[in-house]
């Protein structure tokens, strides 16, 4: 079959047996009838393609009031070429992306491989300016506030590496912050002689003042930054931190928001929550190209924060916001281009539809696994203003060092198992799931506990 040129992200050349079904049956597969195609006859298989304009149409359609029509998402997890069969819930891990994100990031890595010349590559200047004003507005940012760097962990490093300390100051962090965000925090306290201090929260907790109140207690007239993570990989706990970033500022401390666990999952307005640093990684919820990420310094910050690296082109940067943190050499340029992409799928099916789906599946399954399991014990909080799309929980006799490989070798399903103190199985639905594998993944935990 002659292949065609990609245009306007779409998405060519659907193999016949790309879903381990021949067309016709994966089309029928996908539409469910005549009744699927009433909720969005506009997406077409007939020219063997899928593209945004396609979800655009479908999602018009849709009203407005109805963020869980299951056969319209349905349709968007077509647009993921997840192995027929595999529940991947491990979204705060690894996502996939959907195939207009890939199809740009191939189909722009194929334009510099056929021609690598300087000339050629002069566009992607204006690509990458083009994904950080998509970025600025996705965040409710400006764009000379956005660095693109290449995931979180890169972000979280730049700035405790870029801020100034001396001897006796002191950081209040959050015990539950990933490493990035917590042990690099003590390095480097180590090496400048300043203290790092670790909050913990309760575990069961009424209001969210019980949230805020140890890190209000941690802060001393020495404190100079508050770091903690938007939502816990390791709990699932959401913490309130437009009013923690309130509280922090009225005692001129700064705060550094570790997003990992939001970027693409919840509706983020960075100038409304009032941090001074955000950070996120493209490769999870936001469902971008991998190795690539955001960071938000706040313009006002911008000074004050040092490059950790400084490359060609920092010259020109240092005057130009944020982007004085992105000279890291050599860049994957069709990835970073592919971020505006992946913004517009976003902004195509909407933010708040986003948030709404993944909060209406995590709390789907929170009450199916209390309905179905009345040992099971959740980690994480059962309220919806509390958490996110993260859900951690254990029950009692199950092996946690077999659950892992037993979930994805007899159940098809993709997450995530912790041993220890914090041991626990860990589901994270996406857009890409349906309410359907929400009960198949309770039914595999359910015949895990029997057999």
């Amino acid at each position: 079959m002659k292949r065609k040129t990609v245009q306007n992200h779409s998405i060519q050349n659907f193999p016949d047996d790309i879903r381990g079904l021949p067309r016709r049956q994966f089309m029928k597969h996908l539409f469910g009838g005549a009744a699927a195609l009433a909720v969005s006859p506009a997406v077409s298989f007939g020219d063997n393609k899928l593209t945004l304009e396609d979800l655009k149409d479908s999602t018009g359609k849709l009203p407005s009031s109805d963020y869980n029509e299951e056969k319209y998402w349905k349709l968007v997890k077509e647009h993921f070429l997840i192995r027929k069969g595999l529940i991947m819930l491990n979204a705060a891990n690894l996502c996939p992306s959907p195939y207009p994100v890939q199809q740009k990031v191939f189909h722009l890595t194929r334009d510099v491989d056929s021609d690598p010349s300087s000339i050629n590559r002069r566009k992607f200047s204006g690509l990458r300016e083009e994904a950080r004003k998509a970025l600025a507005q996705y965040l409710g940012a400006s764009p000379d506030e956005i660095a693109i760097t290449r995931n979180t962990s890169e972000g979280n490093n730049i700035v405790i590496g870029g801020l100034t300390f001396k001897p006796g100051d002191e950081v209040v962090i959050w015990h539950e912050n990933h490493p990035t965000a917590n042990i690099a925090w003590d390095v480097r306290g180590e090496r400048y002689g300043f203290t790092v201090k670790r909050v913990k929260v309760p575990a069961r907790f009424k209001s969210g003042e019980e949230l805020i109140e140890p890190f209000r207690n941690a802060i001393t007239p020495r404190t100079r930054v508050l770091c903690f993570s938007h939502v816990s990989n390791v709990s699932g706990i959401g913490l309130p931190v437009k009013e923690i970033c309130r509280m922090a500022q009225k005692q001129g401390v700064l705060t550094h928001i570790d997003g990992a666990q939001t970027f693409g999952s919840h509706v983020v307005n960075l100038h409304d929550i009032g941090c001074d640093f955000y950070t996120g990684s493209s490769h999870k919820w936001f469902v971008g190209p991998k190795e690539v990420g955001v960071l938000y310094v706040k313009k006002e910050r911008i000074s004050d924060l040092w490059p950790s690296i400084v490359g060609v082109g920092y010259s020109n940067a240092k005057e130009r916001g944020a982007r004085k943190f992105e000279t890291l050499g050599q860049r994957d340029d069709a990835r970073i281009a592919a971020m505006a992409t992946t913004v517009e799928f976003h902004n195509i099916i909407g933010k708040a539809r986003v948030e709404t789906r993944i909060r209406s599946l995590t709390q789907a399954l929170k009450h199916k696994l209390q309905e179905k399991i009345p040992d099971v014990k959740f980690r994480t909080p059962l309220e919806p203003e509390f958490s996110g799309g993260v859900v951690i929980f254990s029950i009692p006799g199950i092996d946690l060092n077999k659950a892992l490989n037993t979930f994805y070798q007899k159940y098809n399903i993709g997450c995530a198992v912790f041993g220890g103190d914090l041991g626990g199985i860990r589901f994270c639905p996406h857009i890409y799931n349906t309410g359907a594998e929400i009960d198949k993944a309770v039914h595999a935990v359910l015949d895990l506990i029997q057999s």
